[in-house]
């Protein structure tokens, strides 16, 4: 895989029993496990291919409260503060630094927006500073450019995507839980119509919870036990530069590009932001009008892909036997083709910006799929028909940022704590009835 990323071992054996089998190990699965093992809880992250391999560790890195949904803010917050603690509580950096988000703009259309979610923002105890012309052209000094405005999200911040999700997966096993790469969760066993076990590859694991935070292969698995959960991937493409150079923001968004610092020493990464190729697959004939409100949304930032997607087998329509070889272990890591007509753009772009850039060379390009849903809010609650099921997917791009809150209120919902944040707008039951007209601002 092109995408950087930190391996680390598996636990040695799969356990005959734990209280919760996690499904998934991208950073929700991972955080979830760690919370779980946290508090005590017998629990054992099960991971198809190796931990952090998909989108976990093919985006950008950015942890932000800036710009998120009214439904999402709360998460965020909540997040950035879990990331603060993480380093000290493992003994192992995951590259977490508070180096506040940059964004840019000579449209005051855009500009008004951001004005008014910073005015709702500041209802929610969160602080973001509009930047004047003078204020954003010496902060861009480095595009060499004048900006008719800008904002800066001081307390956001970013972490590093090769190494966060293996980091927080060593953790879950120093706090007592086991974590199991190469080993394809099939599906459940039900008992009197709740989870009894989940079937992998290597053997039944007994457990009464079992949590899906499979990502893009979450609704393919779901629709195995008769649940309808309404999911939609597009592939993302982006590229890194190296050397590293001095002297550019940390993390910049304008229109024509986003740039990040990767670590330390690492370079940087540039993408354009909401760019994506639309796959086609099974999944996204089954589902297409409830995204018909997402696609009009964002269609201008989307352009038709190939038959990648189809071939992959993470959006099948098809049912499959626990007893055989699944498409999950075909496809071990989502590891899709980068558009490289947008990688290109992607370089010019940011060359064009930060002249600084023009010495560096591009040391990798990649691609992932991002999972969504029909409102581009994640779904984390127990599966409707199905007791002990917890879902947790669809996280639409922000999964990375807000994983440690998401993570921590998917442990809360299985032992019974109070929720670190209001469950209620994120429940899947909200897919059985409309959600035209709800899509996600940001």
């Amino acid at each position: 895989m092109p995408a950087p990323l930190l391996q680390i071992d598996s636990s040695p054996s799969l356990p005959e029993a734990v209280d919760v089998v996690v499904i998934g190990g991208g950073v929700v699965g991972t955080f979830t496990a760690y919370y779980l093992a946290c508090r005590g809880v017998s629990v054992a992250l099960v991971e198809k291919g190796r931990v952090g391999a998909e989108q976990s560790s093919r985006n950008w890195g950015w942890c932000r409260q800036q710009n998120r949904d009214a439904r999402e803010l709360p998460m965020a917050t909540k997040s950035l503060d879990l990331w603060d603690r993480l380093a000290a509580e493992i003994g192992e950096d995951p590259g977490f630094r508070r180096c506040g988000l940059l964004y840019l703009s000579n449209d005051e259309a855009e500009i008004a927006r951001w004005a008014k979610w910073r005015d709702f923002a500041v209802t929610e105890g969160v602080t973001t500073h509009m930047l004047s012309e003078s204020e954003a052209k010496a902060r861009a000094s480095a595009t060499g450019r004048s900006w008719k405005g800008g904002v800066f999200s001081p307390s956001d911040g970013v972490a590093d995507p090769s190494r966060a999700v293996p980091v927080v997966a060593r953790g879950v096993m120093q706090a007592g839980g086991s974590v199991h790469q190469l080993c394809a969760a099939r599906g459940l066993e039900l008992q009197g119509g709740r989870v009894s076990g989940v079937v992998t590859e290597k053997g039944t694991i007994r457990t009464k919870t079992a949590v899906m935070a499979g990502g893009a292969w979450a609704s393919s698995f779901c629709r195995q036990l008769g649940i309808r959960f309404p999911q939609s991937a597009v592939r993302s493409s982006i590229l890194a530069v190296g050397p590293h150079v001095p002297g550019l923001p940390d993390a910049l968004h304008t229109a024509e590009i986003s740039v990040t610092r990767r670590g330390e020493t690492g370079g940087h990464t540039l993408a354009i932001s909401g760019r994506a190729s639309v796959d086609p697959t099974p999944q996204q004939i089954l589902f297409a009008r409830e995204f018909v409100p997402m696609f009009a949304r964002r269609w201008r930032a989307l352009r038709p892909g190939g038959l990648g997607g189809w071939r992959s087998g993470h959006e099948t329509a098809a049912r499959w036997r626990l007893d055989e070889e699944t498409p999950m272990e075909r496809m071990r890591i989502l590891d899709p083709r980068p558009d490289a007509r947008l990688v290109a753009e992607t370089h010019r772009r940011a060359l064009e910006l930060l002249p600084a850039l023009r010495g560096t060379a591009i040391t990798a390009s990649w691609a992932g799929y991002i999972d969504s849903t029909p409102d581009g809010v994640p779904a984390i609650g127990e599966a409707t028909g199905v007791p002990g099921l917890i879902l947790a997917a669809g996280f639409s791009g922000h999964g990375f940022g807000i994983g440690p809150g998401a993570g921590h209120l998917v442990a809360d919902l299985v032992t019974g704590a109070d929720p670190i944040v209001d469950p209620r707008p994120y429940h899947p039951d909200r897919f059985e009835a409309s959600a035209w007209g709800k899509v996600a601002e940001f």
